[in-house]
């Protein structure tokens, strides 16, 4: 009998140590190394699998048992004729590229609750039809996922449910079904018998998933596995597991919200970081055909009619081919505190640091004293450099308490010196603006001439933030003037005076036992406002 061996392995990265560490060498996590039992069979996983099929089926594509199919010139490697396999959600087609291909390894990810069961349960509704789809619920029994499917009123013959959790058997059902698709719901419930560990652990999800691919382009089934995610929104389980599947997938959104995005991270077979929207409902998943009127919201109303508040401003994202307008909003506040709060909500914190120092320096308008806060409205993460210039001026409005024409949209990265930097896609985000009527734009300057017609929209260039703040804010060197300035010669907080009086009233009377009220160091506290 072979001798099993414990080995300490990081449950966030994988690697492995033959005694306790408290920290992994490896990616630097803290309390992540768990022990497991390694046997010898552990690596023959996949092979195991491979054995059963070619013992049960004989010869496949790669040889018979124990064959190995000869090196060949790429020249002479047939092409593929097979064809994209629609899921019947425009948005995840174009996500995946086109469709499913025959034989690829798709890992769905996302939250708990987020709806990754409701949206595979509307992927398998078309893509059963004409063909058989095995479903493997590892997390649910086969009831449960009956009541579900009623609810979303999904109901097909050509739909096996497999409630097992045996990756082996799960493999041979997959190549003796005769299933074109195949989910598995999810990667971290099944297990594979000759892996000492219990499921959901690294190597029972590395060995899973490559018997599970194994058997997928052995016999050309596209299979979809479900992955989980860890508390900070990675995937779980080994970080190899992205590199053995040919697409990941993420799905995001609020659970307090109805807004969903399917964001695709990695393809082999199109491009990454195109997205899709949805709208959860009682009725299940629904594409939003128009996502940018959908964070806009009420803004379109006032297009033209009147003012926008003091604090706010549209940008324009770039998601793969689609162009997304979203609303940014910002606050700037008057701090109690010696430190000035800054605070980011869908956007870069590091990046909002450097856009407020950019706007001091070169802007003049000081916001040291200030707590900043900026929030890109409808729940986007928004990760372009094209929303700098937008929020530097939701930043400026709010401080100099300006309102803007709503029909404004701003495109432009800022740099450390205070220029707008150009940025991609111009032409293709100002004509989705164009669309929901918006007439005036302003740009980087190195972006202009664009090659195409957008009229009636005027579209302004700009080399410097200070000119785009001039441009968007009305009478903003008026306005600059009347802000608080680094000298601290007029200050938001009403004057020293006043500063001296609310120190005065915090004063104690009576100090408490142990403790001296400090009448220097008050007076110094006032003096700070002078």
């Amino acid at each position: 009998m072979a001798k099993t061996k414990t080995r300490w392995i990081c449950q966030q990265c994988g690697f492995q140590a033959n005694g306790f560490l408290g920290r992994c060498t490896e990616c630097g996590s803290w309390g992540s190394l768990v022990e497991e039992l390694v046997g010898e069979a552990a690596g023959a996983a996949a092979q195991t699998v491979l054995s059963r099929s070619h013992a049960s089926f004989g010869k496949s594509g790669r040889g018979q048992e124990g064959e190995r199919a000869p090196a060949m010139p790429l020249s002479e490697i047939e092409a593929s004729d097979s064809q994209r396999m629609p899921t019947g959600l425009a948005g995840v087609d174009e996500v995946l590229g086109g469709g499913l291909v025959p034989g690829s390894v798709v890992l769905l990810a996302g939250d708990p609750g987020i709806g990754k069961s409701t949206l595979l349960l509307q992927v398998a509704r078309h893509l059963s039809k004409g063909s058989t789809l095995l479903y493997v619920a590892g997390e649910e029994s086969a009831h449960q996922v009956r009541l579900r499917a009623e609810r979303l009123g999904v109901s097909s013959n050509n739909i096996l449910v497999d409630a097992g959790q045996n990756v082996v058997s799960i493999a041979q059902t997959m190549m003796s079904g005769g299933a074109r698709v195949t989910i598995v719901d999810s990667i971290q419930s099944v297990f594979h018998p000759e892996v000492e560990s219990a499921p959901g652990s690294v190597s029972q999800v590395r060995e899973s998933a490559q018997a599970l691919i194994a058997a997928a382009k052995e016999h050309g089934i596209a299979t979809i596995l479900v992955g989980h995610v860890t508390k900070e929104g990675a995937i779980a389980g080994p970080r190899v597991l992205e590199h053995m599947v040919d697409v990941v997938i993420h799905f995001e959104g609020d659970r307090a919200r109805e807004l969903r995005i399917l964001r695709g991270v990695k393809n082999r077979f199109g491009a990454t970081h195109e997205i899709a929207v949805f709208s959860m409902t009682d009725k299940g998943l629904q594409e939003v055909d128009n996502p940018s009127a959908l964070f806009l919201g009420d803004r379109l109303n006032h297009l033209g009619k009147k003012q926008s508040p003091p604090g706010t401003a549209v940008i324009a994202g770039g998601e793969g081919r689609r162009s997304l307008l979203l609303e940014v909003q910002a606050l700037v506040s008057n701090t109690a505190f010696s430190n000035a709060r800054r605070v980011a909500n869908g956007f870069d914190y590091n990046r909002l640091l450097q856009i407020i120092a950019v706007l001091e320096k070169k802007a003049g308008l000081f916001l040291s004293h200030c707590d900043v806060y900026v929030n890109v409205v409808g729940g986007m993460e928004f990760t372009d450099p094209s929303g700098d210039l937008g929020i530097a001026v939701a930043i400026g409005t709010s401080l100099l308490d300006r309102s803007i024409d709503p029909g404004l949209l701003f495109l432009g990265e800022i740099g450390l010196t205070g220029e707008v930097r150009p940025v991609k896609a111009v032409l293709q985000r100002l004509k989705e603006a164009q669309k929901l009527g918006f007439k005036r734009a302003i740009v980087p300057k190195a972006n202009l001439p664009l090659d195409g017609n957008l009229d009636p929209m005027e579209v302004v260039g700009v080399e410097t933030l200070t000119d785009a703040l001039a441009q968007a804010i009305p009478g903003f060197e008026t306005a600059k003037k009347r802000a608080p300035s680094a000298s601290g010669e007029k200050k938001q907080y009403g004057g020293s005076d006043e500063a001296m009086n609310t120190v005065k009233s915090l004063r104690l009377d009576s100090p408490t036992p142990g403790r001296r009220s400090s009448p220097d160091m008050s007076e110094r506290f006032a003096l700070s406002f002078r």
